[in-house]
């Protein structure tokens, strides 16, 4: 990019326009403000680590690709009416076999096709989830201890393992694909399942690779002698991924959650599919850790322990009841979703050439302790574009009486660069601000501030002058958030570039509207939710078309057209 010479102005022949090329570039990044892109972290798409795949593809070339592909289509392939589309899953569900024997006897096939469809997609969910966590929490906090419930193919464990790498780092597509399990910093791995047959291809899947100092361990139950003391459990994680909804009853589902907070772990992890069935099984998870919380400030013997009480970490901001639960009859989920780059194995298996997939996921993260208190607020709203409109604001004050090179004015500086212009410093920017901060300050200012910021748990509605937000807040409601244009450039902006499942730090400049589901009597003593006309998340066109439908119409209609080519000759006598 060539830079623009002005007159009088001298331009060095070395310089060139690498100064120029920069500013813009760290323009580009640094556009949003500090608060925005913190609430806005993401790990993108998922791409499936080298050395998981190379797991994987040893254990399918050892078995029949025909049979495969049969076993994964029956397994994880909904047929739909006649005429329409099937729809693949990832839900596994042996109870649709006639007799334990016959599940034991596919067990093994049925373990390979779940690590070659199923696996992939929960690491992708389970590897989300737990990353966000890591943002989230202190940066002391250093995970060494894993509990998984529904362990299955191993896909919590290689979350766990490539999440938690040491030295810290964060995660993203460009250094995924070289984590190894060796530099993990998790030492010790219980896996407590009754499938056989999965548990044994996770196994399989772990031979020949350098684990380190990590220990493994899998069993069929959870035994008192595995619990651990409160005092031990800050650097344990009970994690239950995709487990709840294969469960037979609600009781069955409340054992497990009670184990979870028996174990000693002080953060809790539970996944489920963003389905009816699985939104409510995390929410009524949620509520009843939260329970259990509630009932250690209640108990006089507890008065003495060092912690004490649940909270929400992770998606919800408050710790109240849930405004989009309604057990039983609940209409609409919370849930998330997470792209991942499918691998070969995937593509073949499922004779597909789409290379993504999305992922939908519910999930909940429950920490002992009470919720943690901002005592510093408002800081991190400004960002390069907010920085830019102070200094326009300023340099637009300033009067100049003479013509003057820029280099002997030292009031007018370049945009991004050192100087900056007279009226607009560092101090007035941080007074603006409110806080100034240094980088480790601010960030953990933004962390414990973030506890209450709104949750975007619908798609944003972007029109060309506002942008409406439906978010979870902090008094436990599903308020509609607008942000117009005219609140300021910096929050239309970070308002523009927000994505479903972000943090947003901005408040609405007029008063946010309450969206809620209206009740009507079922039957006697009972509700059923209606679905508002405005809350939700955005529906497909009814007229939407798969790319695959589109690749098989496009096809169809080669062949038509080659058929009709040659009758056309033939009716001609050409033929």
């Amino acid at each position: 990019m060539a830079k623009r010479v002005k007159e009088l102005e001298v331009v060095s022949e070395n310089s060139q326009s690498e100064e120029m090329f920069d500013d813009e570039h760290d323009y580009g990044t640094d556009r949003k403000s500090p608060a925005a892109r913190y609430g806005s972290r993401q790990i993108g798409a998922v791409v499936l680590p080298n050395q998981l795949q190379n797991a994987i593809n040893a254990l399918i070339s050892e078995s029949d690709k025909v049979q495969l592909h049969s076993d994964v289509k029956r397994l994880f392939f909904e047929e739909e009416d006649i005429g329409a589309e099937g729809v693949w899953t990832t839900q596994y569900d042996p109870k649709d076999y006639r007799s334990q024997k016959q599940a034991f006897r596919h067990s093994g096939r049925d373990g390979t096709a779940f690590a070659t469809v199923a696996l992939p997609a929960h690491y992708s969910a389970i590897l989300s989830v737990l990353d966000h966590v890591k943002r989230r929490l202190e940066p002391s906090w250093r995970v060494e201890r894993i509990i998984d419930w529904g362990a299955g193919t191993g896909s919590g464990l290689w979350a766990a393992l490539h999440t938690f790498q040491t030295p810290q780092q964060s995660i993203g597509t460009s250094n995924l694909e070289g984590k190894t399990v060796a530099n993990t910093s998790i030492v010790s791995y219980l896996g407590i399942d009754k499938r056989e047959g999965l548990v044994t291809i996770a196994k399989r899947l772990l031979e020949g690779i350098d684990l380190g100092n990590l220990s493994l361990s899998w069993q069929k139950f959870f035994k008192e002698e595995d619990q651990i003391p409160r005092s031990q459990g800050y650097d344990t994680i009970a994690l239950s991924a995709f487990m709840l909804t294969s469960l037979p009853t609600a009781q069955h589902r409340k054992s497990l959650v009670k184990e979870m907070w028996e174990s000693g772990a002080h953060l809790m992890v539970l996944i489920d599919h963003s389905t009816t069935a699985g939104f409510e099984a995390i929410a009524e998870s949620r509520e009843y850790l939260l329970s259990m919380g509630r009932r250690e400030f209640e108990d006089v013997e507890t008065n003495e322990w060092p912690i004490r009480g649940s909270h929400v970490v992770a998606p919800c901001p408050h710790d109240g009841a849930c405004p989009l639960h309604h057990p039983g009859s609940t209409r609409i989920e919370c849930g998330f979703s997470q792209r991942i780059q499918r691998p070969s194995f995937v593509r073949k298996t499922k004779h597909s050439g789409i290379g993504h997939e999305d992922i939908d996921y519910s999930y909940v993260v429950i920490r002992r302790g009470e919720r943690p208190v901002a005592s510093i607020k408002n800081a991190g709203r400004i960002g390069e574009v907010g920085r830019r409109v102070l200094e326009k604001e300023a340099s637009s004050a300033v009067a100049i009486k003479e013509l003057k090179l820029d280099s002997e004015y030292p009031g007018i500086g370049k945009f991004g660069g050192e100087e900056t212009p007279v009226g607009v410093t560092n101090e007035s920017i941080a007074k603006t601000e409110n806080i100034p901060l240094s980088p480790g300050e601010l960030e953990e200012a933004l962390r414990l501030e973030s506890y209450s910021w709104p949750r975007l748990v619908f798609t944003p509605l972007k029109k060309s002058g506002h942008i409406i937000l439906d978010s979870c807040t902090a008094e436990a409601k599903i308020m509609r958030l607008t942000i117009p244009k005219s609140q300021g450039k910096q929050e239309f902006y970070d308002a523009r570039k927000a994505s479903w499942g972000d943090l947003f730090p901005h408040p609405p400049k007029n008063p946010p509207q309450e969206r809620y589901q209206p009740t009507r009597a079922k039957r006697e003593g009972g509700t059923t939710p209606v679905r508002g006309s405005d809350i939700g998340k955005r529906k497909r066109a009814k007229n939407h078309v798969s790319y695959e439908k589109l690749s098989k119409d496009l096809k169809e209609g080669k062949k038509r057209s080659r058929r009709d080519r040659v009758a056309q000759l033939s009716d001609e006598g050409v033929y």
